[in-house]
């Protein structure tokens, strides 16, 4: 098998026709690469090798089956295939000698496309900013693809003497095979028999990711396998041998064996620096204990896409690729554009039919060397499940002032595997979630919790509760119940129904202040006195074990607010000080609620005491730092304070708890006493919760975003002063899925994914330079080895 190995090479090599194929191949790489836009690299603007990928297979067809058309083809035609037969090789190995040859030949042809890994390396910012690893598995991928193509190939020329005739089949059945199977799919009556499956393409493009699955490593495997086996029944039939024997039954027993085999055991390997590709285990349990079918159709689809929507839709469909590997053919997706083919009116309704749905069309600047593009889209997947179905954005919006588009891009990838598992969970168990803001007690209004609500209306329904008009079964509904920073005294009626909701295994938020501090008070006088409050709920509180107390906390850790310093021909001077009662919190816990969160901004925030409560865990999440000092109330405040620099020793103190979490079987605090006479219906008192969990924050303000002068309310968390965006509303989301979630859902909002961006500024300098360097470079190589191997030849047969 050697000797036909290197008769293969070296008769293949010493060909014109060799180094024309890949000459060819490579211009033309090149120039979908590197010179046409609508796949170029440069024009994509990401530091990847995608578009090399899923461009190379379809020149894969016609470069393999040139390479293996005259392998057994020619052979027959010059009658040298029976001077084979005499030499002590078996068929077999006459096979598997010509089928390595050809495989060796086709990674002689993927070598000098190292050139633009290099280029991409080179052009990444930073430099070296590429995900090798992804590039490693998508080679192996590529050459898995012309392992199967070049065993096809095989296969062709043994089918006919003349190599044209060898090459037509070739590209007929390498193209069938990559693609047929889903055009077939497609067909109506077809859709249900999972014949895509069977196809290439599922497989190439979820290896071609960077993320090798034994079951489409089986599959190469066994497609390759097939065709040397084919190939080795139509030498046989020529020879007028017989075909089945036991290691023909055996092989194919072995094959169909593994293949079955493969679909049940199976697991994968992610080359990729994130592990981006590697699902949660809370998703994998998800889909793998799906009981009936769900359909995800994705309307992020359509024609002359920015590169930054190619990257979302593709993440988009490789995260479904991923939940559908662990579905047992339980979930199914497709990608469909809404818009193709419709007249003018047939898309307004469409626009109406897809609204109603909780689907809006967007429009979409995205910044290119050319200006900025607009896009309208559909950036939403329906996930249905029966006849239900939740609308899942994979667009998340704009999480502050100064994030760029390509920052929200990749915000929103991160976000993929959150929102579909997301959406499973709850279609499959009765729909969102619900989260009611309380009112009444002059909270927050719906304006200061405009960003907030806005932000948890994509996952939960969210609303207001008056607590003393709602009744006691309506609010058991309510799956987080959020006090907003009260003002005024809650009733003990109004307790009670919190305390019972409490013991029935509801969840609470209090985002309370203890003490009335506001800037926009204090900003119209002198000073202002800080006084506390009365809101009837420190009993209760201390009984399910924390206490927020009277004071404020001063933390040189703080945030900046404008100062008027004086006045130069007749302007104010602003100025941006620190205020000591505008603390900014660095989580540093390793609670899911708050890792990875940014700082968070607060506003006269209050200490908390953890209290040692019976059943209960505590578990702090947020803490001043170290550099605070707690000062009583009642306390005048006055801006006066700015102009003097605080001294660090004066504020070198232990950290003070600003928020906590408990978890556990809480007391009620109304476990001996009598039903309030205001309660108005029958509930029976519960002296002792089931498990539940309740987040406890010093600062109703942590949830209030910012209003404009116009009235316009700003992202929740961004500081329209310093133009500084913080973690508040990651925080509340991540508050918001951990109390309505037991299955841990929320660990996967803190899955990252590095953004790999090419030097634009460079590639608009050397756009020219790199395109000759990768359309030249790999075609030089490839004729300096012709000329060196010509070299060799001539002087060995010389001698």
């Amino acid at each position: 098998m050697l000797s036909i190995f290197k008769k293969e090479i070296s008769t293949y090599l010493s060909s014109l026709v060799a180094y024309v194929t890949i000459g060819v191949f490579l211009l033309v790489l090149g120039l979908f690469l590197w010179v046409f836009p609508d796949t170029s690299i440069l024009a994509y603007g990401y530091a990847g090798l995608d578009s090399m990928f899923s461009t190379a297979p379809y020149l894969f067809m016609f470069l393999v089956p040139a390479i293996t058309m005259r392998s057994l083809a020619e052979e027959r035609r010059e009658g040298t295939f029976e001077l084979l037969l005499t030499r002590p090789l078996t068929h077999l190995q006459i096979v598997l000698g010509k089928y390595l040859a050809g495989v060796a030949i086709v990674l002689f042809a993927l070598v000098p496309t190292l050139v633009y890994y290099f280029s991409v390396h080179t052009l990444g910012t930073p430099q070296g900013n590429i995900d090798t690893g992804a590039v490693i598995g998508s080679y192996i991928g590529l050459f898995l693809l012309g392992a199967a193509f070049t065993a096809i190939g095989l296969f062709a020329s043994s089918v006919s003497k003349n190599q044209v005739i060898a090459f037509t089949i070739a590209v007929f059945l390498s193209f069938f095979m990559y693609s047929g199977f889903d055009s077939l799919s497609t067909i109506l009556s077809l859709q249900n028999l999972g014949l895509s499956s069977l196809g290439i393409t599922e497989h190439y493009e979820s290896i071609s990711r960077g993320v090798l699955d034994t079951r489409d490593l089986v599959y190469f495997i066994v497609l390759s396998t097939l065709f040397i086996w084919l190939t080795l029944f139509v030498i046989h039939r020529q020879l007028k041998k017989k075909l089945v024997n036991t290691a023909f039954l055996t092989t194919l027993g072995l094959m169909l064996s593994v293949s079955l085999l493969s679909t049940r055991v199976f697991t994968r390997f992610d080359f990729t620096a994130e592990k981006r590709f590697t699902l949660s285990a809370v998703s994998r349990r998800m889909v793998d204990s799906l009981q009936h079918n769900i359909n995800v159709n994705v309307y992020l689809q359509g024609e002359n896409f920015p590169g930054g929507m190619k990257r979302l839709q593709s993440a988009t469909r490789d995260m479904l690729s991923d939940l559908q590997a662990y579905s047992h053919g339980k979930l199914q997706f497709a990608f469909i554009d809404p818009l193709k083919g419709l007249s003018e009116d047939q898309q307004k309704q469409v626009f109406e039919d897809l609204d109603a749905k909780g689907i809006q069309a967007q429009n979409l600047s995205v910044k290119t060397d050319d200006g900025v593009s607009q896009k309208v889209i559909f950036p939403f997947a329906l996930v249905t499940y029966g006849d239900r179905g939740i609308p899942v954005k994979l667009l998340q919006a704009q999480s502050s002032m100064n994030v760029t588009p390509d920052e929200q891009l990749n915000n929103s990838i991160q976000n993929l595997e959150y929102a579909f598992t997301s959406a499973i969970k709850k279609i499959t168990r009765g729909g969102k979630e619900r989260i009611g803001f309380t009112e009444g007690h002059g909270e927050l209004t719906d304006l200061q919790l405009n960003d907030a609500m806005r932000s948890l209306a994509d996952g939960f329904l969210v609303g207001r509760v008056n607590l003393s008009t709602i009744s006691f079964d309506s609010l058991k509904k309510v799956s987080l119940l959020v006090v907003p920073k009260p003002n005024t005294a809650f009733t003990e009626a109004e307790k009670f129904k919190i305390d019972q909701y409490v013991m029935r295994g509801g969840r609470v938020l209090w985002a309370l202040d203890q003490v009335s501090a506001e800037m926009d008070s204090l900003r119209g006088h002198a000073d202002q006195l800080a006084f506390n409050k009365r809101l009837n709920l420190d009993d209760q509180l201390f009984d399910y074990g924390v206490r927020i107390n009277y004071d404020l906390i001063a933390d040189m850790n703080a945030m900046q607010i404008p100062v008027n310093t004086g006045n130069v021909g007749g302007q104010p001077q602003i100025q941006m000080l620190p205020w000591l009662f505008y603390p900014i919190y660095v989580p540093l816990s390793k609670h899911p609620i708050v890792k990875n969160l940014d700082g968070i901004s607060s506003q006269f925030a209050s200490t908390i005491d953890v209290l040692n409560a019976k059943y209960i865990k505590s578990t702090v999440l947020l803490a001043s730092s170290p550099f605070n000092k707690k000062i009583s109330t009642p306390h005048t405040l006055s801006l006066q304070a700015l102009q003097q620099e605080p001294d660090p020793k004066d504020f070198q103190s232990q950290p003070k708890n600003v928020a906590v979490l408990l978890e556990g079987s809480f007391k009620s605090v109304f476990r001996n006493r009598p039903v309030p006479d205001s309660v108005n219906e029958q509930v029976a008192v519960t002296a002792q919760s089931k498990p539940t969990k309740m987040v406890v924050l010093s600062d109703g303000d942590l949830l209030k975003n910012q209003v404009g002068a116009d009235g316009s309310p700003y992202p929740l968390g961004y500081d329209r002063y310093s133009q500084k965006s913080y973690g508040n509303k990651n925080l509340l989301l991540n508050i918001a899925d951990y109390m309505t979630d037991d299955s841990g859902l929320i660990s996967l909002r803190s899955k990252e994914i590095k953004i790999r961006m090419l030097n634009r500024a460079r590639i608009r300098n050397e756009k020219l330079f790199w395109q000759l360097i990768n359309n030249i470079v790999p075609i030089g190589a490839v004729l300096i080895f012709a000329i060196f191997q010509h070299y060799i030849r001539r002087r060995k047969y010389a001698q």
